[in-house]
C-alpha cells in the first residue's frame, strides 16, 4: 500500500469519527445556545476534515491538482466521484461566515439550509468515502 493510499485511509477514520459526532448533534431536537455552539464547532471541523479526506483520496488516485478546498471539490465532481460539490462549497461559505458571527444570528438564519442541504451533502460524502474505504479494505 502506497503512502498516499494509507494517508487517505487514516484521514478517513478521523473524518468518520467527527462526522458521527456531527450527526449526533444534528439529531438532537431543540438545541439551546450552548448546544448550538457545539454543533457549529462540530460542523466546522467536520467540513475541514471532509475536504482534506477527499483531497487525500484523489491524491491516492494519482490526480495532480492544487490541493485547495474549492479545487478538490471541483475535481471530485468533474471526475464523477461526487455530484454535490456546490452544496459543500456553500458549506465552506457558511463556515467562513460563522467564524465571524459572534451573535449567533447567522447560524439561526442558516440552520434550515444547514440541515436540509449542507449536512446531507456531508452525509453523502461520508457514505461515498466509507464505501470506497470498505471496498479497498
Amino acid at each position: 500500500m502506497s503512502n498516499s493510499e494509507l494517508r487517505w485511509k487514516q484521514r478517513f477514520l478521523n473524518f468518520q469519527a467527527v462526522f458521527l459526532r456531527l450527526k449526533e448533534g444534528v439529531e438532537q431536537p431543540d438545541l439551546n445556545e450552548l448546544e448550538r455552539n457545539g454543533l457549529i464547532q462540530r460542523f466546522e471541523f467536520t467540513l475541514e476534515l471532509a475536504w482534506k479526506t477527499l483531497k487525500d483520496f484523489l491524491l491516492g488516485k494519482e490526480f495532480n491538482f492544487k490541493p485547495s478546498p474549492k479545487d478538490t471539490l471541483r475535481l471530485a465532481q468533474q471526475s464523477g466521484y461526487i455530484d454535490f460539490a456546490k452544496d459543500l462549497l456553500d458549506g465552506m461559505a457558511l463556515r467562513n461566515e460563522l467564524s465571524h458571527d459572534y451573535s449567533g444570528e447567522k447560524f439561526l438564519e442558516s440552520e434550515p439550509e444547514f440541515r436540509t442541504v449542507i449536512y446531507p451533502a456531508l452525509e453523502k460524502l461520508y457514505l461515498f468515502l466509507k464505501s470506497e474505504y470498505d471496498r479497498e479494505a
